[in-house]
């Protein structure tokens, strides 16, 4: 069955998604040459400046968290597809103010593609850039292979680990070095009970049985492998939860940032609950929470599961995750009293 939606032209989805995400935010980011979405305040940008790029239809991933403290310019490509290499390598050149840009990439194969070959022509022009790659998902790789890991929900906290090193004045190889730390120190795992459908055919792109559930689902309906029964709240978490702190090897003591992301059809009810179950599964290990995102960071269109993210966290790292932070989607206000 195919699925409704409210759209035009689908040949228009990304142009006006992109157009509506502007206009709804005048006072902090713009459109630009309807190929880049712009932090409003970027020239004025005394500091290392932070691209990133992937695909549409993940609202509000990712070019909803542009904006002071985290990302400066969104290459969106096309809904789940990359965007050209040109339009990243002119979005690198359009960033730098004086002090380097750090250029975020999840890992997937359009993507990365696109990211090697505007580094090769930004390295031609001696632009002062560096890389950083997300692959952050334990279902379809092992820590020794992490090369072959998906991005999933790990960039947008690292946009802000970044985007709060970044603020501080911090030097383009030191705030890479911050983003390189934490995405060596992060891991996620992703459950669908139900798959997504691309909204420009309607059609699904990956199915599921009523009574299934996928652990290891990718964000673009890719197999994790994991195919079982579906089962209660707590009984998910504490599968997925296992997974992750033997990856990261998490022990008795450590503090940790934790993400559970709707990925498009999970209601906050059951976000709410599945973080209830973090929090009591996490306490009993002695192992504190000292950050934390409940929401729909990622989605997958309306895809019926979430992603389960946590990082391993200290003083400094806590430091630039309180930092303010001003985009559509996130937002750390300073005030007398500390970070509200």
């Amino acid at each position: 069955m195919k699925m409704k939606k409210f759209i035009n032209n689908p040949t228009d989805l990304t142009k006006e998604l992109l157009e509506g995400l502007a206009l709804a935010n005048p006072e902090t980011l713009e459109y630009v040459d309807h190929k880049f979405i712009v932090n409003k305040h970027l020239e004025n940008a005394n500091r290392v400046t932070i691209v990133t790029l992937g695909g549409t239809g993940h609202e509000p991933a990712i070019s909803g968290f542009v904006g002071e403290g985290m990302v400066d310019i969104s290459v969106p490509g096309d809904i789940f597809a990359a965007p050209s290499p040109q339009a990243c390598f002119e979005a690198i050149k359009m960033a730098d103010k004086g002090k380097g840009v750090l250029f975020v990439v999840l890992n997937h194969a359009g993507d990365m593609l696109a990211g090697n070959i505007a580094m090769k022509n930004a390295k031609k022009e001696n632009l002062n850039v560096i890389k950083v790659i997300t692959q952050e998902d334990v279902s379809n790789a092992t820590r020794e292979n992490a090369h072959d890991r998906r991005g999933l929900v790990g960039c947008i906290p690292l946009y802000k680990i970044a985007g709060g090193a970044a603020a501080m004045g911090k030097p383009l190889d030191v705030v890479a070095q911050i983003a390189q730390y934490f995405a060596d120190n992060m891991a996620t795992i992703a459950v669908a009970a139900r798959g997504a459908t691309h909204p420009a055919t309607g059609e699904p792109i990956a199915e599921l049985n009523d009574d299934e559930m996928e652990i290891g689902m990718g964000q673009h309906g890719e197999g994790g492998g994991g195919r079982m029964p579906l089962k209660s709240a707590d009984e998910t978490t504490e599968i997925m939860l296992d997974a992750l702190l033997k990856d990261l090897n998490i022990k008795s003591g450590e503090e940790l940032l934790v993400v559970v992301n709707g990925t498009g059809s999970t209601t906050l009810m059951e976000q709410l609950i599945i973080f209830r179950k973090v929090h009591k599964f996490l306490a009993e290990k002695n192992i504190k929470i000292v950050a934390n995102i409940v929401g729909e960071t990622l989605t997958v269109q309306e895809q019926a599961g979430f992603q389960l993210m946590i990082a391993r966290m200290n003083k400094e790292l806590l430091e630039y995750w309180n930092m303010p932070c001003n985009t559509p989607y996130f937002k750390k206000i300073k005030s007398k009293g500390g970070d509200l």
